[in-house]
């Protein structure tokens, strides 16, 4: 719940210090005082954006700042996964610039303002009277309906299922027009790989093919140099093996009076040694390399044909080339095998498709039975708002296809008038019915959401007298369960509340101030009388606080 607000710099507002009361907070004020002010800072401090001009003097910083009290509410996963460090006290701060940058802290953890709007989500519900419009957003309806049956796990599991149908949906779609596509090149592409299969292009024979080429074109001068160099090296008497031997042995005999003979001869040995390996190496290749027109036709022809394919299919290396012929193939695979797995495809949707509708049924099931308590209970506290002929009803009824929230249209159906007939209710309640309607279903919501606190912004518009008191009374029964704030004209409601705030202006700015118990008979006395205060209005006001 939040325990502290603090606003400096933010519209009229040059400072402002507000402790709030864990239970019903009222907060009333005259008609551009600024409440809706206050509430817009609020809301920038739970993620909303900035609007242009909401610094009070450009030449500082607006600074927001709300201390929650989250401890009992289960947030520990939520900072964990947003990496955040999580305090019982948490303490969040929105810093706007003269500049318009905006900057977002929670525990002095900068934060994106994704992950602050998702973290003030969990913490404040503010409803004001333009949140009426949202009766006739579905998504609104829908997401009403599963709080109160207890499907939201269902609706997960049940959109993880929808989710993979229609990936699986546009992924046979994508088959399809590849298929469409490659079969206008079935011919061509059975060419092209039939070639392919007939070059049996092996990875790295380029290479090879090149270098056995390049030995081969040159194979007569090769020998002739080879033959050369084992003449020079085994001749008899005069080759360089024979002399460096006969001068290793001489060395040897000498080393005992010469020092460094043995060193000498056992180098003149490594020498000897070293020639005769590069004399068999020799010896091996002049007899191996020979004149092969043949074999030289054979590789310069396979040389040719890899190096015309690369350059028909518009690549540099053989490497290239091999990936090519594999996608050739896997594309006339398409063909071949693509009946095949456009089954699988269609198979696997049709599994999808079951699930899904299984998933989506057991969710109606849990609707309309839930649609039918809460609507019971809606219309009771209707009739206790002064409206003792209203109807009201969910009507959960199968959609024509399966929605990314199940398989159900949700319409809420309301009539003040017993003896009319139930239409939707956005398009037929007048605008204090939909305060009530609304007052009904936030109630009921409330119950389920186990948000922290909740805020009401004149939701009690176009009611008054005993059905202001009922509304009081409504609002006040929710704040025994969670911390609630409610902005109010109505006396009846503020005298419901645990601690009473005025918003006033002065000197241009705007001020809050909490009252004490004879400064709140006074305000309410005000609200009923108007600026002149009467006795009878002070008399009404000490009745209404039970003084």
């Amino acid at each position: 719940m939040l325990v502290h607000l603090t606003v400096e710099n933010y519209a009229l507002i040059d400072r402002l210090d507000m402790d709030v009361n864990p239970r019903l907070s009222i907060i009333t004020g005259e008609t551009g005082a600024g409440k809706s002010i206050l509430l817009g800072a609020l809301g920038l401090l739970l993620g909303n954006k900035n609007e242009s001009g909401s610094l009070r003097d450009e030449s500082r910083n607006c600074v927001i700042e709300g201390t929650f009290d989250i401890e009992a509410y289960g947030l520990e996963s939520f900072f964990d996964e947003n990496d955040l460090e999580y305090e019982p006290q948490t303490l969040i701060r929105r810093i706007i610039s003269p500049s318009g940058k905006s900057r977002a802290f929670v525990n002095d953890m900068p934060v994106q303002l994704v992950v602050l709007k998702a973290l003030g989500a969990r913490l404040i519900d503010i409803h004001s009277q333009h949140q009426n419009l949202i009766l006739a957003d579905e998504n609104f309806r829908v997401r009403a309906i599963d709080a109160f049956a207890g499907t939201e796990g269902a609706v997960k599991a049940y959109r993880a299922v929808y989710d993979d149908l229609r990936q699986a949906e546009r992924e046979l779609k994508r088959m399809e027009q590849e298929a469409e596509s490659l079969r206008k090149d079935e011919e061509w592409l059975h060419f092209q790989v039939e070639e392919f299969k007939a070059a049996a292009l092996r990875e790295g024979e380029l290479a090879e093919a090149e270098a056995e080429l390049l030995v081969l074109e040159n194979a007569d001068q090769i020998s002739e140099v080879l033959t050369s160099l084992r003449n020079t090296l085994d001749a008899d008497q005069i080759g360089v093996l024979e002399q460096l031997a006969t001068a290793e042995n001489s060395v040897g005999h000498i080393s005992r009076n010469y020092p460094r003979g043995e060193e000498i001869a056992s180098r003149l040995h490594s020498v000897v040694q070293e020639l005769k390996d590069i004399g068999a190496t020799v010896a091996d290749d002049s007899e191996r390399i020979d004149s092969d027109p043949e074999r030289l036709q054979r590789l310069t022809d396979r040389v040719n044909m890899i190096h015309s394919m690369c350059q028909k299919h518009r690549v540099k290396s053989l490497e290239e080339l091999l990936e090519v012929g594999n996608r050739l193939t896997e594309q006339l695979s398409v063909i071949t095998h693509g009946e095949e797995n456009l089954e699988q495809q269609r198979v696997l949707i049709d599994k999808l498709h079951k699930d899904a509708l299984a998933k989506a049924g057991a969710i109606r099931k849990s609707r309309i039975k839930a649609a039918t308590e809460t609507s019971n209970r809606i219309v009771a506290t209707l009739r206790a708002l002064g409206m003792p002929e209203a109807q009201f009803s969910i009507e959960v009824s199968e959609s024509e296809e399966l929605l990314p929230t199940g398989g159900d249209r949700i319409r809420f159906m309301f009539t003040a008038n017993g003896r009319m007939a139930l239409q939707p209710v956005e398009k037929i309640a007048s605008g204090g019915e939909i305060s009530r309607v609304m007052l009904a279903l936030k109630a009921l919501l409330a119950e389920r959401s186990k948000l922290p606190t909740i805020i009401f912004d004149e939701i009690d518009t176009g009611v008054s007298g005993r059905i202001a008191d009922a509304m009081g009374e409504i609002i006040r029964n929710l704040s025994e369960n969670m911390q609630v704030v409610a902005i109010t004209h109505l006396p009846q409601v503020a005298s419901k509340g645990d601690a009473h705030y005025v918003v006033y202006k002065s000197d241009s700015r705007t001020n809050i101030n909490l009252l004490n118990d004879d400064e709140r008979i006074e305000e309410i006395a005000k609200m009923l009388s108007g600026s002149a205060v009467t006795a009878a209005a002070v008399e009404q006001a000490r009745l209404l606080l039970g003084r």
